[in-house]
């Protein structure tokens, strides 16, 4: 059934509502509820449906600027579950306004199951799972008159703003859950736009990634220039593997990323995505270019299920074996490591959900959960499974250990210093008591009289601080070895920063460690993989956690 998208009333103060426009006068469905303000786009409303789509219009006959919307709603209808619509706007022709860094040509506001609307934050993940933009969000809170009032456009480049309720809403609610502000004379062309020549708006650099979310052919220079970096490998056959696992948006992004990149050494991968891509893709992309590799070798069978098991829980399986099968076409061991990741259940996308499910359920505390989910994920495989087998951690009767890693510069002490803890262990301030903070020429010493501290602070429900650079697998063993006998929750936290703002931030320190040595830091740096340690934080430039691996209260990527 095809359903024609209400009207959008005016707020009271909207300037550019007209005779014909409908204008509300009752704010009282938006009053003490959250509210998500984005930005109102100069496009063509337009709901794509499983079956078909149209424009406002539920006749709408062809035209040329729907020509594109049309190939996307191609790769994107068999994601569409039958009975849900998604309503955007049609972003290819120019209007009023004229556009030239839109990261695709089709932005989602609102996704339709039935004759409900989904959450903001609902809407949001199954257009990305799409390949779909949303339009900018301007504000987010509880609803405040004055502070929608105050928001301030320029309407030589914004036709207004959109207000809704964050939650869901029955369609009989709409005409009090979304308004609009539009500015005035947003109509300012001297004929429809439709009956002239179709001039396209411009699209920024982030397009391409969102093409390829949307299961179009990937651009590599396109791409490329879009996460900043010069060169990169072919793509092979990649995208068409990852469609036929029905990938879709950011799986199917880090799949092709990863392909493209993968000649890059991983920490740089790691480090310079996260301003283009965001953190959890960046980790995603970067620890699929660490692992591919693993399924290329013989591995024996006997041991096979686990280590797939734990492959699974740092990256997506299917994508990971996409990669390894196009990097090396033909590889037997790939497609035998397939075979058995499809007869375990592990080549979806969130294979491990219904056995975090169960934890979740339980109402346990974070640190508690989330201890619990490291100890079982490997020994499990149904969810019934998963409560006598966590049963001695419930009492969150153990130490926390929370393990600093990063290159000189990254911003180590300054994140320990956010956390509330009970200690800090910490090398520089070792080798301070002992004369200097800059003299390395015993690091041996210091660092075994740091491990015999953390352990004596490794006691009862104290959450303890290791911050040292830990650089690789073998620096970091040894603290893990400390925190399995303390019975202690090990949490790395990976600070992941690019090497230029590394080398700015090091020349500003007081105690700066001389370039070369941040140089072979940088050198000898491999972040460590999800399970690792019982949960891994991912901090970013910002100085904040911006990602979690190995955590059942909140979604991973």
């Amino acid at each position: 059934m095809r359903v024609h998208y209400p009207r959008t009333p005016h707020l009271p103060w909207s300037p550019g509502a007209t005779a014909d426009d409908v204008r509300t006068t009752d704010l009282s469905g938006l009053a003490g509820r959250e509210v998500v303000v984005t930005e109102k786009l100069d496009g063509e409303n337009t709901t794509l449906y499983r079956d078909g789509l149209h424009a406002r219009s539920l006749d709408s006959a062809h035209h040329p600027s729907r020509a594109w919307v049309k190939s996307l709603h191609g790769n994107v209808s068999s994601e569409i579950p039958a009975g849900w619509r998604v309503c955007g706007e049609n972003m290819y022709a120019r209007h009023s306004l004229a556009y030239d860094d839109l990261d695709s040509w089709f932005y989602a506001f609102s996704v339709w199951a039935e004759d409900r609307c989904l959450s903001w934050d609902a809407t949001v993940r199954f257009a990305s799972r799409l390949g779909m933009p949303v339009p900018k969000v301007l504000w987010r809170g509880i609803f405040d008159e004055r502070v929608l009032r105050r928001i301030k456009l320029d309407p030589t480049r914004r036709e207004g703003y959109v207000v809704r309720v964050a939650e869901g809403f029955a369609a009989a609610d709409f005409r009090h859950s979304v308004a609009k502000w539009v500015r005035t004379g947003h109509v300012q062309t001297d004929q429809h736009w439709m009956l002239g020549p179709v001039t396209a708006n411009g699209r920024g650099p982030q397009a391409a990634l969102w093409d390829v979310r949307a299961g179009m052919e990937p651009d590599v220079a396109g791409l490329l220039a879009a996460v900043g970096f010069p060169e990169g490998g072919d793509l092979g056959d990649i995208a068409g593997r990852l469609d036929l696992l029905g990938r879709r948006g950011d799986a199917r992004l880090a799949g092709v990323l990863a392909m493209l990149l993968r000649w890059h050494p991983r920490r740089r991968v790691a480090a310079d995505l996260v301003a283009p891509l965001g953190m959890r893709l960046t980790r995603q992309v970067a620890d699929l270019i660490g692992l591919y590799g693993r399924l290329l070798a013989p591995f024996p069978d006997d041991e096979r299920r686990t280590g797939l098991t734990r492959l699974a829980l740092a990256a997506d399986l299917g994508v990971l074996h996409a990669v390894a099968a196009a990097a090396q076409p033909g590889n037997q061991e790939v497609d035998w490591s397939a075979l058995h990741a499809e007869e375990a259940g592990l080549f979806g996308e969130q294979p491990f959900d219904p056995l975090k499910s169960a934890l979740r359920m339980q109402g346990l505390d974070e640190n508690v959960a989330d201890r619990c989910w490291a100890e079982a994920r490997c020994r499990i495989s149904t969810a019934a499974e998963a409560i006598p087998l966590t049963w001695r951690w419930r009492s969150g009767d153990f130490p926390r250990l929370i393990a600093m890693i990063g290159p000189s510069g990254s911003g180590k002490s300054h994140f320990a210093d956010s956390l509330k803890v009970d200690e800090v262990v910490s090398l520089d301030a070792l080798r301070e008591a002992r004369g200097s903070r800059e003299d390395q020429s015993d690091n041996n010493a210091i660092f075994h009289i740091a491990a015999r501290q953390l352990e004596r602070a490794l006691t009862g429900r104290r959450t303890v601080v290791w911050d040292a650079t830990s650089l690789n697998r073998r620096q970091r063993g040894m603290i893990q070895s400390v925190a399995a006998k303390r019975n202690a929750l090990h949490t790395n936290a990976v600070l992941l920063v690019p090497e230029e703002e590394l080398f700015r931030r090091n020349g500003a320190r007081t105690h700066a460690v001389p370039p070369e040595v941040l140089s072979a830091q940088l050198e000898r740096f491999s972040p460590p993989y999800p399970g690792e340690a019982h949960r891994t934080w991912y901090v970013g430039p910002s100085g904040r956690v911006e990602d979690v691996a190995g955590a059942v209260g909140r979604e991973e990527g």
